[in-house]
Order: C-alpha cells, then structure tokens, then sequence
C-alpha cells in the first residue's frame, strides 16, 4: 500500500502521464442508421457507460430499473439535438469519460438511491453523450437515421445491462452487477490513462 506522504506525488505523476481524454476525435463515418448502431458498440467509452446505466439501474427496485435509462435515453436525444446547432459543453469529452467511472463505481458498490436522484445522475452523464453525437452529426437526412441507430444502441446496451443484474440477482448472485460495474471502472480508469 503507498503511503499517504507519497499520494500527491503519485499524482502528479499521473497527471503528467495521461493524455486528454478524447473520446470522438477520428471516430469514422457518422452518417445512417448502420454507422449509428454500431457506433456504441465500438466506441469503450460509450460501450462501458450504457452497460454501467443498465447494470445499475437493475440494482435498483421498483420503477427505478426502467426509468433511469429511459431518463438516459431521452436527455442524450435532447443533448444530441443541442449538440446539431453547434452547442457544446466545456469538458464533454471528460465527462464522458467520467460517467464510465461514477456509473460503474455506483454499480460496484452497489449504491441505492431515490428514483430522482438516479434519474438526475444519469441524465447529467447523458447530456454530454448527446451533445458529443450531435456535434458530429451532418445536418442531412444520414445525420438523423445515425442519431436514431445509436438512440437503439444505447437502449439495447442499457437492457443488456439491467439483464445481467436481474439474472445475477435471481440466482442469488448479485455479486455479477457488482463486478460488472468494478470492471467498467477499471477501463474507464485505464482510458484516463492511456
């Protein structure tokens, strides 16, 4: 374990290491529903935090399970649509990069909160996917069929993820969500990093 005299040299070693995180500079063809749907399937940023949004939302009880990615879903439309009129946010991208490592810290250590305050949680990550997808979108017909695929991945991500955490918790292992979670905030960790 290192001790606490040398935490603040760790980091800013760390620090220095890590590059910025960008998580949409190069990120190829955004233009139909094909490179839409794919777009989150391939992209670990976006990958990582609709799993985390689903895995967390099936730890919860009640309307909460359903209503957090609904509330995910419906800010990123909405952020995306403010990103197509050029609106942007000052630290998008680490945002982004930081709704893996919260949505999987909160999945990891399992934490229950009120529907509301989940629901504001994972709109306030949303807005900022929505914005990033909407920056990058033409303003043609193309732009709109992307915007609707990666809508559809983010929501079968999100039922992906609320289906491992109800399948863990049926067979008496709801240590699956959990490691699930530590796992997506690990890699969201790594891409700090990298």
């Amino acid at each position: 374990m290192i001790q606490s005299r040398y935490t603040p040299v760790l980091a800013a070693l760390l620090a220095v290491a890590a590059g910025p995180a960008l998580a949409h500079t190069g990120v190829g063809a955004v233009h139909g529903l094909e490179h839409g749907l794919l777009h989150p399937l391939t992209g670990p940023d976006h990958l990582l935090a609709m799993l985390a949004v689903g895995l967390w939302s099936g730890q919860q009880s009640g309307k909460s399970v359903w209503l957090w990615p609904m509330a995910f879903v419906g800010t990123m439309l909405i952020g995306g649509l403010l990103g197509m009129t050029g609106i942007g946010m000052p630290g998008m991208e680490l945002m982004i990069l930081g709704s893996v490592i919260v949505l999987g810290a909160l999945t990891l250590f399992g934490v229950i909160l009120p529907r509301w305050a989940g629901a504001a949680i994972v709109a306030a990550f949303a807005v900022s996917h929505g914005m990033a997808h909407g920056l990058e979108m033409p303003a043609d017909g193309g732009g709109a069929t992307y915007f609707a695929g990666f809508a559809t991945a983010t929501a079968l991500l999100h039922l992906a993820g609320i289906g491992i955490a109800l399948v863990g918790a049926r067979n008496g292992r709801p240590v699956l969500a959990r490691a699930s979670g530590g796992v997506c905030c690990a890699l969201g960790l790594a891409l700090a990093v990298i």
